[in-house]
């Protein structure tokens, strides 16, 4: 989320928009709109946050909210390496559950998430709407072309050091640990971004989260709470192996889409995903904590498979890079740069042979 760039930054951003939206259609034009729209109505209503501690109308919870982030990004800078600069010096007060909403659309019969590609920041899994309206109306072109689609509500994002980004509600209404590790992971995407693989960029900011937070809580004498965040993690863990096995499943089904009837097809299909929620519910009815599903999801789809595949696959590969620099993290920073302008099979086969390492108890 940006807060008042200089007047030719966004007027750079403006151009450089409109410029690709006449080349792209009347579909694009629409979602440019409103992404400057939204944009701007973030920046333009947002506030310093030292004139929100100020205000004596502020309530005493959020002036303690702000506080801890003001406390959480000095760490951020000097223990964890992040650029953090003019980041989160502003706030920005909004009555929604969410700053954006995420539509993600696969195909009927795969896996592999359709890619909308943007100015700048490349290829995504996602598009990202300030609007909920806005996002149903490209979902509903979806369905009728037979995707699985999926919309939720995204607490926040990074707009990658284009901006300096504020606080706002979604991290504010957080408790402190999930706000303080929600900052360090949108911080992170401002250190290293990969171009067009959202698994790679999502798994090390929340790796960088992760190890960031326990740091964190170890400062503020605090180890205890990290054990929740491994308990999170854990079942994360459990169910990712859900979902890649119901994902092998549905893979070697899907080969066989040119072989067997559409009908065929579409009743396998609805059997691996049932077996799948049946499965998350049984693994998960004993649980303190919410998993990551929710307690009652909705049916799956294959968009809800893929997005979840790509927020978690990698996290042990970096949380086993950073241990091997010994939780240096600008070198290991560097580490991950230059992993990331390797060859994808290189790539692939050094986060493999990371994450085989990694012992969560080491």
């Amino acid at each position: 989320m940006a807060i008042r760039p200089p007047l030719t930054n966004l007027c750079k951003s403006g151009l450089l928009v409109l410029a690709i939206t006449a080349l792209s259609g009347c579909t694009s034009l629409r979602y440019y709109s409103q992404a400057i729209s939204g944009q701007a109505a973030l920046m333009w209503s947002a506030q310093p946050v030292e004139s929100v501690l100020e205000d004596p109308a502020t309530p005493e919870a959020l002036r303690d909210k702000l506080k801890t982030a003001g406390t959480a990004l000095k760490f951020a800078e000097e223990h964890l390496a992040l650029p953090v600069g003019r980041a989160y010096s502003e706030y920005v007060a909004f009555e929604r559950p969410y700053v954006v909403v995420n539509l993600v659309a696969v195909p009927e019969f795969s896996l592999a998430p359709h890619q909308w590609c943007y100015p700048i920041v490349g290829c995504q899994s996602y598009r990202g709407y300030f609007n909920l309206e806005d996002a149903q109306r490209e979902q509903a072109e979806f369905i009728a072309e037979d995707y699985d689609t999926f919309i939720g509500g995204v607490t926040a994002y990074s707009t990658l050091g284009w901006f300096d980004d504020p606080l706002h509600p979604g991290f504010t209404r957080l408790p402190d640990d999930r706000m303080v590790a929600l900052l360090f992971h949108e911080l992170s995407h401002r250190v290293v971004y990969m171009e067009g693989d959202t698994a790679f960029n999502e798994s090390f900011a929340t790796a960088v989260e992760l190890e960031g937070l326990r740091l964190w809580l170890e400062q503020h004498y605090q180890p205890q709470r990290f054990q929740q965040a491994l308990v999170r993690l854990h079942q994360r863990g459990q169910t990712l192996a859900l979902v890649a096995e119901a994902s092998s499943r549905l893979d070697a089904l899907y080969d066989q889409r040119n072989e067997i009837s559409l009908e065929q097809l579409r009743a396998d299909k609805t059997y691996i995903m049932n077996q799948l929620r049946d499965d998350y519910l049984a693994l998960s009815a004993d649980w303190a904590l919410a998993g990551p599903f929710g307690r009652e999801p909705p049916p799956f789809n294959n968009a809800h498979l893929a997005l979840f595949r790509q927020y978690n696959q990698y996290v042990p590969a970096f949380r086993q890079l950073l241990r091997e620099h010994d939780f240096r993290f600008a070198e290991f920073y560097q580490a991950v740069e230059a992993l990331a302008k390797q060859a994808n099979e290189a790539r692939q086969q050094q986060l493999r042979a990371l994450a085989q390492r990694f012992d969560e108890h080491l």
